[in-house]
Parts: structure tokens; C-alpha cells; sequence
């Protein structure tokens, strides 16, 4: 499906096609640098489609997903974020450690949740620190990787916010400490 005429083409259709064109993409330089493009696409569905096929296709996508985090901006970072996380691929927790102090909340989420899941211990002090994040739902990302990384350095940071958080908050920072202390 991905022939050179389909990336000039793809910016004439309109959502529902391109949602078409995005399921039809084989794994192919050219159909990642085509769903690249489509993460700047003015519909929220078609970002969101595009960056699951991205993670759909994994290691191939995995270097320009990397480039896009460290060189695009706003919610173009945020969906590369959220295809990175489904990789899943190791090599990127240091990238995940720096979107921790990206500008974008959802980049922030996405990159402490991924942190958690990836389970690197390097990410221990970066998620304690964004424990203080102005955002809830990273704060709440945070406290729940630190507490997928059963690390015991977490515990007293974790006990400290969960002074200042709210109800559902001080249940996710419970939750982390027993799987600590477990």
C-alpha cells in the first residue's frame, strides 16, 4: 500500500480514509515515515491510530520514534511517548528519565507509567522526584512505577506525598508501599 505517491496523497483524504490507509500499512521505512507524519494530523483519532500502528510495528519504528521524542514538540511528543511505552523496548528508559521534565503532562505521564513497567532501577530517583510534579496524574504515575520498582528507596518519599495527596492518591501510595515492603 505504501507507494512514494501514497505520502503526498494521504494529505488530501480525510480522517476516515486515512484511518484506512493506517490499518492497510505494511512494516516499512516508508509507512513509518508516513504514520510519523500523521502524528501532526489535525484529528485526535488518526494521531492515536497512527502511534498504535507505530507501536504495532515496533523495533522498526523504534528510531524515529526516539527522534520525534527528541526533537518535536507538544502532542506530537505526547503520542510518541504512548508508542514508546507499548515497545517496550529497554533501550529507551533514559529517554523516558528526560521526558520526565517535558513541558507536556501527558509526556510526563506517559514517560513515568513507562518507567514502571519497564522496571530499570535508574528510574528510582527521577520518579521520586516526579513525585512533585504540578501534576496529579503524573504524580500518580510516579507512585505507581515506584511502586512496580520495589525499590526501598522510594518508601520515604512515598510516605512524604502521600501527606499532601488527595484520597485516591494516598490508595495508589498504599498500594506502592506494600508491594515495597512485600
Amino acid at each position: 500500500m505504501a507507494d512514494s505517491t501514497l505520502k503526498d496523497r494521504i494529505g488530501l483524504m480525510d480522517s476516515e480514509e486515512k484511518m484506512k490507509v493506517v490499518d492497510e500499512l505494511e512494516p516499512s521505512e516508508e509507512s513509518v515515515e508516513i504514520l510519523a507524519g500523521l502524528l501532526e494530523d489535525e484529528s485526535h483519532p488518526v494521531r492515536f491510530k497512527a502511534a498504535e500502528k507505530l507501536a504495532e510495528f515496533g523495533k522498526l519504528s523504534l528510531e524515529k520514534l526516539i527522534e520525534i521524542m527528541d526533537t518535536a514538540e507538544g502532542e506530537v511528543r505526547r503520542y510518541a511517548t504512548f508508542a514508546l511505552k507499548k515497545i517496550g523496548d529497554p533501550g529507551v528508559v533514559d529517554h523516558f528519565i528526560e521526558a520526565l521534565e517535558d513541558e507536556d503532562w501527558g509526556v510526563r505521564k506517559f514517560a513515568a507509567r513507562s518507567l514502571g513497567e519497564l522496571g530499570d532501577k535508574r528510574a528510582v530517583e527521577p520518579l521520586i522526584g516526579a513525585l512533585e510534579d504540578e501534576d496529579w496524574g503524573v504524580k500518580l504515575a510516579a507512585v505507581r512505577s515506584l511502586g512496580d520498582l520495589r525499590d526501598p528507596r522510594a518508601i520515604e518519599p512515598i510516605k512524604k506525598a502521600r501527606r499532601k495527596g488527595d484520597k485516591d492518591f494516598k490508595k495508589a501510595a498504599n498500594k506502592s508501599l506494600k508491594k515495597i515492603q512485600s
